[in-house]
């Protein structure tokens, strides 16, 4: 199905060790980690928070097991900081995965965003950006792209439940309102499926502008309770809203197709925030590998 080189597959480390909650995976070690990762059969990781930042450390590390940094995540503040604030801790980043051999930077901009907070119901208290905060995000992910393009990078935007970018309408006012060749797109199956969006019609529509993809699977009848409950993002985390894929309510085979046909080169990284204690990291790697392998031959 898909052409010689065309994807690497990563898994993030979140299912882990989660970035936001410490305490889920927190007896997880960075060895154990990636060692699960490798003995899986990923060839690729983003970074976690247990992740040396001592280059030379972490590319040691990932050597012995045949791993590369696919990217990282990164929090903008473009609505709610100066610019000048965002920029110096995004080139400190970008130095950083430029050293690991990573071509994209996630971002997502975390001004007003309700996803860290644990008591906040995620579907009734989601931001909305004014248009003077779309001006100052719009300006301000234009001149983190031209940061990247120094380096011969992409940032690639993360729509994300709890933002002011998590629809169908506002990842189409990001796209509209934005220069394709500073800002592109991560595609995140999870989501969009989470926030009732169709991701088929999201990946078909800016498929030239995806240039990173999370492969990210739902539990529906969490999500349904999450809503019902009046539930916070990190509270459905939790409760166990995602999963990878082949676990969940999610049929990923139409997108690889959909893929597979196309001029898109780059990573999948499996992405799934769980409490490790319910579903173990290494059992949960494993499956979504072998569903991957069904479904798409990679």
């Amino acid at each position: 199905m898909f052409k010689e080189n065309q994807i690497k597959l990563g898994i993030a480390p979140i299912g882990w060790t989660n970035d936001d909650m410490p305490e889920l995976g927190g007896e997880n070690t960075f060895e154990q980690c990636i060692s699960e990762m490798a003995l899986a059969g990923f060839s690729g990781s983003e970074v976690g928070n247990k992740y040396p930042r001592d280059i030379d450390q972490l590319k040691k590390a990932l050597a012995l097991r045949n791993l590369q940094i696919a990217s990282a995540w990164f929090s903008a503040f473009l609505t709610t900081k100066p610019l000048d604030e965002t920029a110096a801790d995004f080139i400190i980043h970008r130095d950083f995965l430029y050293e690991m051999g990573a071509k994209v930077i996630v971002v997502s901009e975390q001004g007003h965003s309700i996803q860290g907070l644990m008591d906040v119901p995620l579907f009734t208290n989601k931001p909305v950006f004014s248009e003077e905060e779309w001006t100052k995000l719009v300006d301000g992910l234009h001149y983190l792209g031209g940061l990247a393009a120094e380096k011969d990078m992409k940032i690639v935007y993360h729509h994300h439940m709890g933002t002011g970018v998590q629809t169908t309408e506002e990842i189409d006012k990001l796209m509209m309102l934005t220069d394709p060749t500073l800002v592109s797109l991560l595609f995140d199956s999870g989501h969009l499926v989470f926030s009732g969006e169709d991701p088929l019609t999201i990946l078909k529509k800016y498929l030239p502008r995806i240039k990173h993809v999370h492969l990210k699977d739902i539990r529906q009848d969490v999500v349904d309770r999450v809503k019902r409950n009046g539930l916070s993002f990190l509270q459905a985390v939790k409760e166990g809203a995602f999963t990878v894929p082949g676990d969940g309510g999610i049929d990923f085979s139409e997108m690889f197709t959909t893929i597979a046909g196309s001029d898109y080169q780059g990573w999948f990284v499996v992405e799934a925030e769980q409490d490790p204690v319910k579903a173990n990291p290494f059992e949960y790697a494993l499956k979504a590998r072998q569903y991957i392998k069904e479904k798409s031959g990679l």
